[in-house]
């Protein structure tokens, strides 16, 4: 029998104690062994009292107990977490979280005190889909050559519905919040922060890379306009949230950022709150991941998944995927040395002489323009909506800096990078 304490009994904690208790014939079968959850700690007693375990409030019930082999670490945040998931470590249990913030920072500090104690944390990304044992074991003969994700269900719901409805991003952001696809305050995961956790993860596994998110490039989907998504309809585009990771030599590339995608490559076809993830191994070639990236049923399936490989084992795998270096000399790129092309979108008085001002502006910064649309704002200005061919990220945004200083340009420039 493998006793569980479960650190956070909330939606995806109480969902991972009734699937142990509703299909505990096909998972003790798959496991060799019972699995049960003998406590779980809660802030409030009161809360979740039909779910039939011993519930406490005080954490060390679980980790101080010599019966308990599997601390499911569900509590969220990073400095508390962290040292309940070190200390559960030091105390012999093996760990599964779904905890993205603290692998964020934390990975590979964990990694070196869970050493060859089980460490688990498939349902950290993408919930339901099992990208974490795709990329450690299933790709594992691969040099990876890129990860390209949507990562975020509320953000890709969103683009979903200001594509296809025609609404706007105050409006679809108001119903994502009271659907409760969307937190009160929504900066996480519209700002891309939540995504960015998930891809620095994903990332450590494919290439080693140990970043922070204040290393990488962050941009969310807030300054989206209904005319991006009509230039991107009309040049074959969708525009989705994507986390990005490239090898490029001896970098590797991390971003997060929309994106203007063609409308043929299969990531661009996920729409409403699913992810979906793309990688490319260089001898397997394209595999594309793709089912419901949060909710309680969806998490905990995976949170479970790692508790029955636990069971079958009794072993720790590498955590992060590999025993020594990944790849000798693998750095990561510095943002502003990215290349990519790149849409903007420029709000500007519709007068003479300010076209080709503009375009100046764009050849006296290395900048080949590939399209320009110009649609009527209002009476006095317009949108220009221009494409580029292939650029360096430090000469867009000095060229951005440039335009949001000119008395013509009524409003702060959009740029949106086409991947």
């Amino acid at each position: 029998m493998i006793k569980v304490g479960i650190v956070g009994v909330g939606t995806v904690g109480s969902s991972v104690a009734r699937i142990l208790q509703e299909n505990a014939d096909v998972i003790s079968a798959r496991a060799g062994a019972s699995i049960v959850v003998k406590c779980g700690v809660v802030r409030d007693l009161n809360r979740h009292k039909d779910l039939g375990i011993k519930l406490s409030t005080n954490v060390d019930d679980v980790l101080d107990d010599e019966e308990i082999d599997v601390v499911v670490e569900l509590m969220g945040g990073v400095d508390e977490a962290f040292k309940v998931v070190s200390k559960a470590l030091k105390n012999g249990k093996a760990v599964v979280t779904a905890n993205k913030a603290l692998l964020a920072y934390h990975r590979y500090e964990i990694a070196k005190i869970a050493k060859d104690i089980p460490f688990e944390y498939e349902a950290s990304v993408a919930g339901g889909i099992p990208i974490i044992n795709a990329l450690r074991d299933g790709l594992s003969a691969n040099h990876i050559e890129s990860i390209k994700g949507i990562l975020n269900g509320t953000c890709n719901y969103m683009m979903t519905k200001m594509t296809n409805d025609g609404v706007g991003y105050a409006e679809v952001l108001k119903e994502a919040q009271e659907l409760g696809y969307a937190e009160a305050d929504p900066t996480f995961d519209v700002g891309g922060f939540d995504a960015a956790h998930k891809l620095l993860i994903l990332s450590s596994i494919a290439y080693g890379i140990d970043a922070k998110p204040e290393e990488i490039l962050i941009e969310g989907i807030e300054n989206i306009s209904q005319d991006d998504i009509a230039f991107a309809k009309e040049f074959g585009y969708a525009i989705k949230l994507l986390g990005i990771a490239k090898k490029d030599g001896n970098e590797v590339e991390l971003r997060v950022h929309p994106s203007l995608i063609k409308k043929e490559e299969m990531i661009a076809k996920i729409d409403g709150v699913m992810n979906g993830i793309s990688v490319v191994g260089d001898q397997v070639g394209e595999t594309l991941y793709y089912g419901a990236g949060a909710g309680g049923n969806a998490t905990a399936s995976a949170v479970i998944a790692n508790i029955i490989d636990i069971a079958r084992s009794g072993k720790a795998k590498p955590m992060l995927g590999f025993d020594r270096p990944m790849e000798v000399g693998l750095s990561l790129k510095d943002p502003s040395q990215i290349i990519s092309k790149y849409y903007i979108r420029i709000n500007v008085s519709d007068r003479l002489g300010v076209l080709a001002k503009i375009t100046k502006l764009f050849e006296e910064n290395s900048i080949s323009i590939g399209t320009i649309v110009q649609r009527n704002a209002d009476e006095s200005s317009a949108n220009l909506l221009i494409s580029t061919h292939k650029a360096k990220e430090s000469d867009v945004q000095a060229l951005l800096a440039t335009l949001s200083r000119l008395e013509f340009v009524n409003a702060k420039p959009v740029m949106i990078r086409i991947v």
